[in-house]
Formats: C-alpha cells, sequence, structure tokens
C-alpha cells in the first residue's frame, strides 16, 4: 500500500526526470495495480508505456505545428467514394514513407478542387507520424522567401530553410506565373534536394506546359530532370470537391466544374 507521502515522493521524482505523464496517471495506476493484483513488471510497463505514448504524441503534434499545413486532413478522410481517380494502392503505398527513404519524389497532377493538396498534406502527416521532419509550403510563398533572400544576400540562408526539412511539401505550381528569376531559383532549390531529400508537389498544370509555368523550357526541363529522375506521379481527375454540393443539386456540371 502507497502512503500518501511516498505518492508525493515519487511523483516529485516523476516531475523531476520530467515523467510527466507519468506523474498526472501514477496515482491511478497504483490503485488500478492493488486491484489487478499487477506484477512490478507489469506495473513498471504500464507506467513506461503510457509516458512513451505521451511523449510520441507530443511530438507528432509539435511537428505537425512546425510543417506549417495550410489544414490538417489525414488520408483516411480523403473521399474515394466521390474521388476514386488516383490509384488507391499506389497513394497506400506513399503512406508506408518508404519514398522518402529511397528519396523518390512524387508529383500530384490534376486540375483544381480534386483533393492534391489534401493528398499532399496526408501524406505529410504519415512522414511525420513516421518521425520525419516536414515543411509545407506554396509554390509562390516559397519563391516570395527566395527571392526577398536574394536581394538580401541572404539566399543560402533561406535555402537552408528549404533544404533541411527531410520531406518539403511545395503546393499550386502552375498556378501563378513564375518570372526568369523565379524559375532560376526553383531549380538551385531542386537541385540542393537532388538526391539528398524527396519532393512531394502538386501542379494544375500537365509536365508539357510546365516551359510555360516557369517561362523557360530549359530550366523546367532541368528542373523535371531532376524531379523524375527518381519520381512518383500521381495523376488525379474528376470534379472539383469545392463545387460536389453545387453539381449534386444540379446547378453546375461536372465538366464545368474543373474548366
Amino acid at each position: 500500500m502507497t502512503t500518501p507521502a511516498q505518492l508525493e515522493r515519487l511523483q516529485e521524482h516523476c516531475q523531476h526526470l520530467r515523467l510527466f505523464k507519468s506523474r498526472e496517471r501514477l496515482e491511478a495506476l497504483l490503485q488500478d495495480a492493488t486491484t489487478t493484483e499487477a506484477t512490478y513488471g507489469d506495473f513498471l510497463e504500464a507506467v513506461l508505456t503510457e509516458e512513451v505514448s505521451s511523449k510520441a504524441e507530443k511530438n507528432v503534434t509539435m511537428r505537425t505545428h512546425l510543417a506549417r499545413f495550410p489544414f490538417v486532413k489525414t488520408l483516411e478522410a480523403f473521399d474515394w467514394s466521390y474521388q476514386p481517380a488516383p490509384d488507391k494502392k499506389q497513394v497506400q503505398g506513399l503512406a508506408t514513407c518508404r519514398f522518402i527513404e529511397t528519396g523518390e519524389n512524387v508529383i500530384l497532377l490534376g486540375p483544381p478542387g480534386v483533393g492534391k493538396t489534401h493528398l499532399a498534406v496526408g501524406l505529410g502527416l504519415k512522414a511525420i507520424q513516421h518521425g520525419y521532419r516536414v515543411l509545407f509550403t506554396t509554390a509562390a510563398a516559397m519563391l516570395a522567401t527566395l527571392t526577398k533572400g536574394l536581394s538580401e544576400n541572404r539566399l543560402e540562408e533561406k535555402l537552408k530553410l528549404y533544404t533541411v526539412p527531410r520531406l518539403l511539401l511545395i503546393d499550386e505550381i502552375g498556378y501563378l506565373p513564375i518570372d526568369r528569376q523565379g524559375a532560376n531559383l526553383f531549380f538551385q532549390l531542386i537541385s540542393r534536394r537532388y538526391e539528398r531529400g524527396p519532393v512531394i508537389l502538386t501542379s494544375n498544370q500537365s509536365f508539357t506546359n510546365w516551359g510555360e509555368v516557369f517561362g523557360d523550357r530549359v530550366i523546367a526541363t532541368a528542373i523535371l530532370d531532376r524531379l523524375l529522375h527518381h519520381g512518383i506521379t500521381v495523376t488525379i481527375r474528376g470534379d472539383s470537391y469545392r463545387l460536389k454540393e453545387k453539381i449534386k443539386a444540379g446547378l453546375l456540371k461536372g465538366a464545368e466544374a474543373t474548366s
């Protein structure tokens, strides 16, 4: 039987060792152990299991916050019944995060609103659960940061922001035009990460249009060469999620939603 004084000392030890979950749950775990006549080993395992789970959960929460996702949506929340176009087995294979270890890039192609960003974020969350550092950015925001860094003679510092994370997610390539300077900066970043750290990209433009997106076919070809050398392409075709309620109501036809 644990005395109040002993419980207080044990809680102080937990606090000193930064075993915060154990300190919070110690009294309840001791009572459970007494009721079930648990062995010392069973009790210790119960305490440490809760502590490890708590720390892992906090770590995932912190890494998710640092990733700067625009929203938190898991792959499990993806509506495959409405949007069956992506190869589900292919996406499930990517969810194992083996592509990170093998250094393969993932390019999600499709018209606006079909779930590219959702899939990218979902894969990013899986990567965090596997212990990887992840960063999300839009192409426009990234290029704005790099351009500012260039003008302030701090380009190297800004490039490191996007090269240090093990997995980088770049969203919305092709939604806004990229000038020659931006194309060169984009190429520098992709070259830095080439065969070092994989990238997940989303784009509403087919690869044949990337010359127009970057305003330079030579640079676009060089970028694609590095991305596709070790790359997996997931093509999504279908109606926009954002317009599906209007489509269901008959106010808009599917073909109009992606035009």
